[in-house]
């Protein structure tokens, strides 16, 4: 159950940051006010994940897939600049994340 939260964490996580994007450096009323809904939902997600799972692994996992997650909407939705620097930058995070997550649970 814990990474349910912490999936919804991630996908609020993401939300807020879209946000920080459409709000044009908070000119524009709605994203704005979105960026502190969506964090707030995030962080009371991620906190109640974070009693199961270790700090260490859970924030390596939102932030690592939250970083993926928003270079992919970057690409996609903002049309930004993917470069094969990029896709394999977020490749090692999603690596490093894969091995913090095995490193725990093989204890």
């Amino acid at each position: 159950m814990s990474y349910l939260y912490l999936t919804a964490a991630i996908l609020f996580e993401v939300c807020g940051t879209t946000c920080m994007k459409l709000s044009e450096g908070f000119t524009r009323v709605l994203p704005s006010i979105l960026i502190f809904v969506f964090y707030g939902i995030s962080f009371m997600f991620f906190t109640i994940a974070l009693k199961k799972i270790d700090v260490s692994v859970g924030y390596a996992i939102w932030a690592g897939l939250g970083v993926a997650m928003i270079s992919f909407i970057g690409f996609v939705g903002f049309h930004e600049q993917m470069t094969l620097v990029k896709l394999m930058s977020i490749a090692l995070i999603i690596i490093g994340v894969v091995g913090l997550h095995l490193s725990t649970n093989a204890h």
